[in-house]
């Protein structure tokens, strides 16, 4: 009987992928459920076992699942070779797309608790050194060094301590998060106990928006399993040392992927900013010393520890060591899942992997790093995509992000856009977010309604130092970004004065 793999990744599902696989079956075909390989372009991608690999079928529909058994359909070949993924050097996503989510099995067969069982025969210093030694910074956005954050954990003098995993991933064009823990969940479990064993936590929470069903389910499934194996609870793997994890659902406000937001939401209380100091890594969940890491940190974790610090600094770029999971989102031919090293450029994303616009249009901008990133144009594209190398260019990396608009694009409606989205999602706490927003906003209404434009756009300038300066967090602090480099780059779309205006408030 033929083995055949159907993505139960949310995004798969989303274009009919149970239907496929119910297909398989009534075929008589033994269906295996795997993540997505990430090439969202593909959906449902269906892969057929062989003796000379599993050879991958693109787009199946339910009615065509039955030919792929007999070749038939749209065949990329062995998909382990396909161009898209035979470029990538994928870290956090070796497994992803290759193993099913919850067989423990197989997950060891690859390679997987390699970097637990190494982690719990050194001492917790000598974890936090190699950590350190990676040149690992957080994927979360704010890129800062995982191996420091560990250091201060691991220092603080306390009976409790925990370790807080930022699954509320909320950046319009990311799906990373999602992806990783729905097609390999036991890399973040051993993430996880890892980083729990390195600091002296004994417990984990892991914060999930409830818009990820299908992934707090995958990851609900294994950590039951990791207790049932020894890899969760106490003594793990006789070591014992003991370690349990959490999941707690949350409601998806964008605000509860800043930190200290997140932890004030796993307390019960309304996602809202501390003011630091004191940092969580001294005074964090529950007020105990906490370590809080995004998902992709702490999934680059286990191959930091089975290989070594040094094999993943040697990959990257500058202070940018390893490699970035980016998603290409958007108006993108190709999108999806693409991990490399730190320092390829974005228009080998963009125009590489990504394949242009999916309207063939020509490309006009790019925003990098979610709602809160820089508007790039391609006239930028040899930037390499590294922390320090697009903040050069006044960018950032966020969480690896990269939408693609093509030429019918109006950048002042996105500088609007970035305006609106922060009024909508600021927490309240500080005046420059919470008035700073909406004043921007209306304030770009006049400017798009061709009202004495100049004036006004002094005036958003003035908006926007005040917010970067004045903001508690990153919300605030980065709302203007997007404005500015709208502004910077596109000044064209700011003079309405001869335009047709649509929509705009009177």
């Amino acid at each position: 009987m033929t083995t055949v793999w159907v993505p139960a990744d949310a995004a798969a599902v989303s274009v009919g992928a149970d239907e496929v696989a119910d297909a398989l079956v009534a075929a008589g075909a033994t269906v295996r459920r795997n993540g997505s390989r990430g090439m969202l372009w593909a959906e449902p991608l269906v892969e057929v076992e062989t003796d000379g690999g599993r050879i991958g079928y693109a787009n199946v529909t339910p009615e065509g699942a039955a030919g792929v058994l007999d070749g038939h359909g749209d065949c990329l070949g062995v998909v382990d070779d396909h161009e898209w993924l035979a470029g990538q050097r994928r870290v956090s996503f070796a497994r992803v797309g290759v193993i099913d989510p919850q067989d423990v099995e197989g997950f060891e067969a690859q390679g997987g608790w390699a970097g637990l069982r190494r982690a719990l025969t050194m001492s917790p210093a000598d974890v936090v050194e190699e950590v350190t030694a990676s040149g690992l910074r957080g994927r979360g956005g704010a890129g800062f060094p995982a191996g420091v954050k560990w250091k201060t954990v691991l220092g603080a003098e306390a009976d409790t301590k925990y370790v807080a995993c930022n699954f509320d991933e909320g950046d319009s064009g990311t799906f990373a998060d999602r992806m990783v823990v729905e097609g390999d969940p036991f890399t973040l479990i051993e993430g996880m106990v890892i980083a729990a064993y390195a600091v002296g936590a004994s417990e984990g929470y892991v914060y999930v928006r409830s818009e990820y069903p299908h992934a707090i389910t995958a990851l609900r499934r294994a950590i039951e399993t990791a207790y049932t194996h020894g890899f969760l609870g106490r003594d793990i793997l006789g070591s014992g040392h003991h370690v349990d994890i959490h999941v707690r659902v949350g409601a998806g406000a964008y605000i509860c992927g800043e930190e200290s937001s997140m932890l004030e939401s796993l307390e019960g209380r309304r996602g809202e900013v501390r003011a630091k100091p004191p940092i969580p890594a001294l005074k964090g969940l529950f007020g105990q010393p906490t370590a809080v890491n995004n998902v992709l940190t702490l999934c680059a974790v286990p191959m930091i520890l089975a290989d070594g610090g040094r094999a993943y600094a040697d990959l990257g770029v500058g202070r940018s060591r390893g490699t970035q999971v980016f998603q290409l989102a958007g108006n993108v031919a190709r999108g999806g899942i693409v991990e490399l090293p730190m320092g390829v450029t974005l228009g080998e994303l963009v125009e590489g992997y990504g394949g242009g616009t999916r309207t063939g249009r020509p490309v006009r901008a790019v925003q990098v790093g979610g709602p809160l990133g820089a508007y790039v144009p391609p006239d930028r594209f040899d930037v390499q995509m590294g922390y320090e190398e697009l903040a050069e260019i006044e960018a950032m990396l966020g969480h690896g992000g990269v939408v693609v608009f093509d030429d019918t694009v109006d950048m002042a409606r996105m500088a609007r856009f970035a305006f609106e989205f922060c009024a909508v999602e600021s927490c309240g706490k500080c005046t420059p977010c919470r008035i700073g927003a909406v004043r921007g906003k209306e304030t770009l209404d006049h400017v798009i309604a061709g009202r004495d434009v100049e004036r006004n756009l002094e005036l958003v300038d003035d908006l926007c130092n005040t917010m970067t300066k004045g903001s508690l967090c990153a919300m605030g602090g980065l709302t203007p970004m997007p404005v500015q480099s709208a502004i910077r780059h596109w000044p064209e779309d700011f003079d309405r004065s001869h335009q047709e205006q649509e929509g705009v408030p009177s």
